[in-house]
């Protein structure tokens, strides 16, 4: 597997951080090196949020995401700041619902998932996030970067759900689900 450095941005109270926090724990089930580093504004809500993830078969030198081979954005402020950080040859994961521009960069996967409209459809209001997960495990199985199976996605998923929440495991399945038939 290619080292796999991953970006996940938007505003804060969009689950930017949860998200990386499942992508992390599912290298981490598989036996891989990881890092999840979180980085949010004073006003969490509301304010800008991001998450650097790494995971390696290698021991991981730095913790800060600066050339992500993914992108995930949740919000149009980050797109346009990490938009041209990103490897050429890499991914980006955009949620198109909120995010109405289009990349004009030719050198990197782009994928637009109108994610926070899906989960609104689907009953699933506040995992758009997880929508987002699904494509991007969608995204980059079968690849150099594809760092889990389903089954592990799952454990994942059911690691980072705290208890007091367990009512939303299945609302997450079904999110990621329809993300990665999106």
């Amino acid at each position: 597997m290619k080292d796999l450095n991953m970006l996940f941005a938007g505003f804060g109270g969009q689950g930017v951080l949860f998200a990386g926090k499942v992508a992390a724990y599912a290298g981490l089930i598989e036996n891989k090196e990881i890092s999840w580093l979180p980085s949010y504004g004073p006003e969490m809500r509301g304010g800008t949020a991001n998450c650097s993830v790494c995971i390696s078969d290698q021991p991981i030198g730095s913790p800060l995401v600066t050339n992500p081979n993914v992108l995930v954005v949740m919000n149009l402020p980050s797109l346009d700041k990490f938009i041209d950080t990103v490897e050429p040859g890499g991914t980006v994961i955009i949620d198109s619902s909120l995010i109405d521009k289009k990349v004009e960069r030719t050198d990197v996967n782009v994928y637009y998932v109108p994610s926070s409209s899906l989960a609104e459809e689907n009953g699933l209001k506040g995992l758009s996030n997880m929508i987002l997960v699904g494509k991007l495990f969608k995204a980059i199985a079968g690849s150099d970067y594809d760092f889990c199976t389903g089954d592990t996605l799952d454990q994942a998923i059911q690691k980072c759900i705290p208890a007091r929440k367990a009512n939303m495991l299945d609302f997450n399945r079904k999110a990621v689900n329809i993300g990665a038939d999106a």
